[in-house]
Parts: structure tokens; C-alpha cells; sequence
């Protein structure tokens, strides 16, 4: 093979690798909901590493750290539509995913939001917007919340209803819905399903009606600032970074971005590998002498 030909396979040889070691490999994640707070986010919000309620910590002790780093990913890839039919009894909170299996725990410590009737608006951050519906749900009157959630719990009219969109301000949706009269402790449980793809995703929020009293066994729920969200997104399995097709990343205006992590070790790592390669381009490239094969 002439010298020039094998120079150039060389070089895109080393592009490839380049292009590799600088391609992110994480799966694709979504979002959870941040009003009311969801279990998930709940806890991630305390520190996975050292979390303050008992049920987190519980959490951490049966499930490790790794579910709270990828808070937006409890997911069903072929859901379809089908979510009864997925989803078992008592297994809706985790999507039916051993990995979450504790946030199906029926406990009255799970950090919950005050809440009262009439108009409420929900926050749901999402890591990537998706075309689709996104549909809140509430227990009946009478739910016993030591008891695990079936979908007979879930009372048949939505408490909102909201068309996803592929764009998500400051990587929110927001929306109005309406939450009915009710006592003591709830769980509001969104079930959102893309209509470009069969996944879906849910959610369960604990929630309280009553004021401080009805509150009193558990932690009031703080959702993760985006400073946090930042600071764990190296520890997640999952990608913050967007998904597929001409979906991208919420953009965040500087007030609610926070504090993000700083973003040296990545430039200085993107940096040495290009660097090795436009290195080994040159000495591949340069003029040969005679004699020299």
C-alpha cells in the first residue's frame, strides 16, 4: 500500500476514535415532577450520599444511590398506551422496574406537599421535552396510604390534562389543573405518554390536605434546585443532554440555571484527545524522506 494511502487511513482512524472517546454513551432520560414534589425527586433533593428523612435513607439502604442520580428516567420503553396492563397493583410508583421498587413503599413519611382544593399549578422539569400526554391523577376519597397503590385507588377524572410539547421553557412544562376536595394524605400520580414513541413515563407525589396536621408524619418535600441538579448529573447512568431526533436540551435562562458544575475536567479531556490526534496527524503527514517506507 502506497505510503500516503496508509497515512490516510491512519488519521481517520484516530477521527473515530477521537469522536468516540467524546461521545457521550448514557441512555436517554426525561423529567419528573417537581410540583407537587415526586418521592424520586424528593430524595434526590436530600443527597443521595446523606439523606435527612427516614424513608430516603431506607431508600438508599434497600435500592443504593444510583435511582436517586437518574431521577429522570422512570420510564416504560414499550408502554404504548397499555399502562394497566404494564404496571401491576402496588407496583405503580416504580413503573413496575426493580431498580425503583422502593418508591412503591405504602409509607406516611415520604416527604409530601401541602396542598389545598381548587386551581394548582404542577411543575414538571424535564431533561428532554417530548411530544406527547401528560395526564395528573388523585386518589379517592378514603385512601388508605399504608396500603399499596392499585389504579382502583386513582380516581378516574384527571386533575389535569396537558398536550407535551418537544420545546420546554427553561426546561419546565407548567400547567393549571384542579385538585378536589380531599383530607389528610394523597398521592397525585401522572402517567405521560409520548405519541412519536410507545415509552412512557410516571410519577407519584405525595401530597397533604389539612394544613400542618395532616403533614406531621412526614418531611415537607423540597424539589432540587438546578445547582443540585448540575452538581449529580456526572453520577447519573442517564443522559441530561436531550433525545434523538431534533429534540433538544431545555435551554435555562441564567436566573433558574443556578450554579452548574464547572465544566473544566470535560474540556480538558475533549482537549488531550484532539490534541493526540492532531499530534499523530502531523507525524503522519509530514514529508517523508528517501529511503524511508
Amino acid at each position: 500500500m502506497p505510503s500516503y494511502r496508509r497515512t490516510s487511513a491512519l488519521v481517520a482512524a484516530l477521527s473515530a476514535a477521537a469522536l468516540t472517546a467524546l461521545t457521550p454513551t448514557a441512555a436517554q432520560a426525561h423529567g419528573a415532577v417537581f410540583n407537587p414534589v415526586s418521592r424520586i425527586a424528593a430524595c434526590y433533593a436530600e443527597g443521595p450520599e446523606s439523606p435527612d428523612s427516614q424513608v430516603c435513607k431506607d431508600l438508599v439502604a434497600d435500592s443504593g444511590t444510583q435511582p436517586l442520580y437518574d431521577w429522570n428516567e422512570v420510564n416504560i420503553a414499550n408502554a404504548d398506551g397499555r399502562h394497566q396492563a404494564v404496571i401491576p397493583d402496588g407496583k405503580l410508583c416504580s413503573a413496575n422496574r426493580d431498580k425503583y421498587r422502593a418508591l412503591d413503599w405504602a409509607r406516611t413519611d415520604w416527604p409530601a406537599t401541602a396542598v389545598a382544593p381548587g386551581a394548582f399549578g404542577f411543575r414538571i422539569r424535564v431533561t428532554a421535552p417530548h411530544s406527547g400526554t401528560m395526564t395528573m391523577y388523585i386518589t379517592k376519597p378514603g385512601f388508605d396510604p399504608t396500603q399499596p397503590l392499585k389504579w382502583s385507588d386513582l380516581d378516574t377524572a384527571p386533575v389535569a390534562v396537558y398536550g407535551t410539547t418537544r420545546t420546554a421553557t427553561d426546561g419546565y412544562y407548567a400547567f393549571n389543573g384542579t385538585l378536589p376536595a380531599r383530607t389528610g394524605r394523597h398521592i397525585v400520580y401522572m402517567v405521560w405518554q409520548r405519541n412519536d414513541s410507545p415509552e412512557a413515563f410516571y410519577s407519584c407525589s405525595d401530597v397533604t390536605f389539612g394544613g400542618t396536621a395532616a403533614q406531621a408524619q412526614g418531611a415537607r418535600a423540597q424539589a432540587p434546585t438546578e445547582a443540585k441538579i448540575a452538581a449529580g448529573a456526572a453520577l447519573s447512568t442517564v443522559s441530561h443532554a436531550g433525545h434523538g431526533g431534533d429534540e433538544q436540551p431545555p435551554a435555562l435562562s441564567a436566573d433558574a440555571a443556578g450554579s452548574p458544575s464547572s465544566p473544566l475536567p470535560l474540556a480538558l479531556a475533549g482537549a488531550g484527545t484532539l490534541a493526540a490526534f492532531g499530534a499523530g496527524s502531523l507525524l503522519l503527514t509530514r514529508p517523508r524522506r528517501r529511503g524511508e517506507s
